[in-house]
């Protein structure tokens, strides 16, 4: 483990502000940036990274959850539905770190990022809504208002199996690596199950965090969470998520594509890298 000094304290802090504005911008948690940064840059136990990502991911799944409260954007029926399927996977992929080398788990998930990043930059002119504001959004579907256009967006969910099968990968990626598995749902629910961006953004956020606790708490039984520097990366993560959701708000939905797709490319790479450590 390493040792704690006021210094690692602070960088660690700036590491997570910058985190804390990615994660609440797209909707993805923090710990997909801070992972790398801990294990490559600073060279922490992977496990060791993955438990203080994993509480920036709570914290910030906990203020993009304030943020957007009362905006609609976060469908609260799709959310809890699919957070079942995720709690489990988060579960399993908190037993499975403890067992098992990640490295080939890491390369698999290179391969996804990328091909995930592909199909975001393939969609940057398409959108799933629907045209009528008045018309029916189904049992699970939603609406709500669009800063960008002024106007109201109407959507409606499909392939619920797809999505259900996604979050509990996403689950078990999140806990296994320390990320949120919002970088596999996002994009999922925005590319094949008829979610907007900005929606499937605020949703897996408000998801993001039941699955991090539910991995945390394998890695503290395990004595894998150092609290100080755990507590200097929630605080950046805060500040920064503050700064995400008020860009967020304005900000094209096709320059948030762009920006997804390279931080999905980035990912892909720096788990290649880790995983042929």
């Amino acid at each position: 483990m390493p040792i704690v000094t006021p210094a690692l304290a602070l960088i660690i802090f700036a590491a997570g502000t910058i985190a804390g504005g990615l994660g609440a911008l797209l909707g993805i948690g923090g710990g997909i940036f801070l992972v790398p940064f801990l294990n490559l840059g600073l060279n922490f136990p992977i496990t060791a990274a993955a438990a203080i990502a994993l509480t920036t991911v709570i914290a910030t799944s906990s203020s993009v959850s304030a943020g957007r409260a009362g905006k609609q954007l976060i469908n609260m029926r799709l959310g809890m539905l699919l957070e079942v399927a995720t709690a489990g996977g988060s579960l399993l992929g908190g037993l499975t770190a403890q067992m098992l080398a990640p490295a080939t788990v890491q390369k698999l998930f290179g391969i996804v990022t990328a091909i995930v990043a592909v199909i975001m930059v393939s969609r940057l002119r398409k959108r799933n809504v629907i045209l009528d504001p008045d018309a029916d959004p189904g049992l699970l579907g939603g609406r709500y208002h669009e800063d960008e256009s002024g106007g109201t967006v109407t959507y409606r969910v499909k392939r619920l199996p797809l999505a259900f099968v996604t979050s509990f990968l996403a689950g078990n990626v999140s806990s296994l690596l320390g990320i949120g598995g919002g970088v596999i749902k996002v994009p999922v629910l925005n590319a094949w199950c008829g979610v907007p961006l900005r929606a499937a953004a605020a949703t897996s956020a408000f998801m993001i965090g039941v699955t991090a606790t539910a991995g945390a708490v394998i890695y503290y039984g395990h004595g894998q969470l150092i609290p100080s520097l755990a507590a200097a990366a929630v605080l950046g993560v805060q500040l920064g998520a503050w700064g995400g959701l008020r860009f967020g708000s304005r900000a094209p939905v096709k320059w948030l594509k762009v920006l997804m797709a390279c931080v999905l490319v980035v990912v892909s790479v720096l788990m290649f890298v880790r995983g042929g450590r």
